[in-house]
């Protein structure tokens, strides 16, 4: 007995290690493709972003922190903070609300729920490089809609209740594209423009999700307006779905560049009131062939997307509901 016992154990032992190994042999190829195309830039990226490497450099130098320095200490550099951080924190929060609005809307329609459903992600499945240019045309400050639509108020009773309006009529409408004032705030209505209905698919999976048996229980307990059964079981149930909008949201955010490209060519803006992260890897890492600098900021880049991404996964590893 004791024989057979011993045979038996070491059989399942073979077979496990035979286990081990065709799973490491099938996984390789992807394994090998992953650290190529992932891993390795990474670490270059984070080895370059302590020199002042540059393309055709007849000598490289190691400064160590010197770019992370300039990052946080030179007033670009600043200002590339500062708009990136600002169209985070205004593009993802209304992004996701609106998207959950349009969602909550489309779901509680009896017809044409298709119909919205495609206008609203339309501006998701557009190129938004030219999205961008049409937006352009239209905030031009002579010819744009958006200017000649405004002039129509001048002179009405409108100009006299909005006071910007009647000191545009007076002193010429916005330069929406040419004024630091303007420029950031833009690109964010631009980016929730463009987000929202992706959001808003996104939720309308998860309200799939929700069983209607919630609704009818919490009816019978007392939740008779809408707004209750929202509070009370929608919310708390998409509370999963919201970890991840937000995450992909927020990534998203972080990488604008196409609309900074379009209508700032030059530089990010007037004052670089629009230096955007990505643009500024872009300028510093491709233009100007600044390969440490641009190295720096990647690096800078990866950290955020890299925190943003442990925060969701622990969100989500709780199985966060709202309540």
């Amino acid at each position: 007995m004791a024989v057979t016992e011993f045979s038996t154990q070491t059989d399942t032992r073979r077979r496990t290690r035979s286990q081990k190994s065709t799973a490491w042999f099938l996984t390789a190829p992807a394994l090998a493709l992953m650290v190529v195309l992932l891993l390795v830039p990474v670490v270059c990226a984070l080895i370059l972003s302590f020199t002042d490497y540059s393309l055709a450099a007849p000598e490289v130098q190691w400064v160590g922190l010197d770019n992370y320095e300039k990052l946080f200490t030179r007033s670009s550099y600043e200002k590339m903070l500062w708009a990136t951080f600002t169209y985070v924190a205004v593009v993802v929060p209304l992004s996701v609300g609106l998207g959950l609005g349009a969602a909550l809307l489309i779901n509680s329609l009896a017809r044409g729920k298709e119909f919205y459903k495609t206008i609203y992600f339309l501006p998701v499945m557009a190129t938004l490089l030219a999205m961008a240019i049409v937006w352009e045309l239209m905030l031009h400050p002579t010819i744009g809609i958006v200017n000649r639509t405004l002039e129509l108020g001048c002179g009405t009773v409108i100009e006299g209740l909005w006071p910007w309006l009647s000191n545009g009529c007076a002193n010429g409408m916005p330069l929406w594209l040419g004024d630091k004032e303007y420029a950031l705030w833009v690109v964010c209505f631009i980016g929730i423009w463009q987000g929202f209905g992706f959001n808003m698919v996104l939720y309308l999976a998860g309200l799939t999700g929700v069983p209607r048996d919630l609704y009818g229980a919490a009816e019978m307990d007392g939740a008779r307006s809408g707004w209750e059964r929202f509070r009370l079981v929608t919310w708390p149930a998409l509370g999963p779905t919201t970890v991840f909008v937000v995450t992909i949201t927020c990534i998203r955010a972080f990488q604008v560049f196409d609309t900074v490209e379009a209508l700032f060519p030059q530089g990010g803006g007037p004052s670089k009131s629009a230096y955007m992260m990505m643009f500024a890897i872009y300028e510093k890492g491709i233009k100007q062939n600044l390969i440490g600098m641009g190295s720096a900021i990647t690096v800078l880049f990866l950290i955020f997307v890299m925190i943003i991404t442990i925060i969701q996964r622990r969100l989500t590893e709780r199985k966060v509901h709202y309540s």
